[in-house]
C-alpha cells in the first residue's frame, strides 16, 4: 500500500516538474495577432507576456480608435495564448496523472 502511495507521490512530483518545464517552454512560443486591416500587430508569449506592439502611424491620429484597436487585438491575442497555454499544460498534467480509482475525470 505504501509502495503504491510512494509511487503515486513520485509520479505527481515528476508531473509537476514537467508542467513547470512546459510553462517555461511556453515563454518561447510566440503568438502573433493583427487587427483585421493590419494597422496594429501584437506578439505575446503563450504565457501571455506581451513582447511587441507595432502601431501604424495612421492610428496615432485618433486616440479612441487606437484604444479600440488595442483592446480588440490584445483580447484576441490573449485568447489564443490562453488556449495554447491551457492545452499544453493540460496535456502534460493528464499524461502524468496516476491511475486513481474514481478519479478518471482527468482522463
Amino acid at each position: 500500500m505504501f509502495g503504491d502511495l510512494m509511487g503515486m507521490m513520485g509520479k505527481l512530483k515528476e508531473t509537476q516538474e514537467k508542467v513547470e518545464a512546459t510553462k517555461k517552454r511556453l515563454d518561447t512560443v510566440m503568438i502573433d495577432e493583427s487587427s483585421s486591416d493590419g494597422l496594429l500587430k501584437i506578439t505575446l508569449t503563450a504565457n501571455r507576456q506581451i513582447k511587441t506592439i507595432e502601431i501604424d502611424d495612421a492610428l496615432l491620429e485618433d486616440k479612441e480608435q487606437l484604444e479600440d484597436y488595442l483592446i480588440l487585438t490584445l483580447n484576441k491575442a490573449i485568447e489564443k495564448a490562453t488556449n495554447v497555454h491551457e492545452t499544453e499544460v493540460a496535456a502534460v498534467a493528464k499524461e502524468g496523472m496516476p491511475n486513481i480509482p474514481g478519479m478518471d475525470m482527468f482522463k
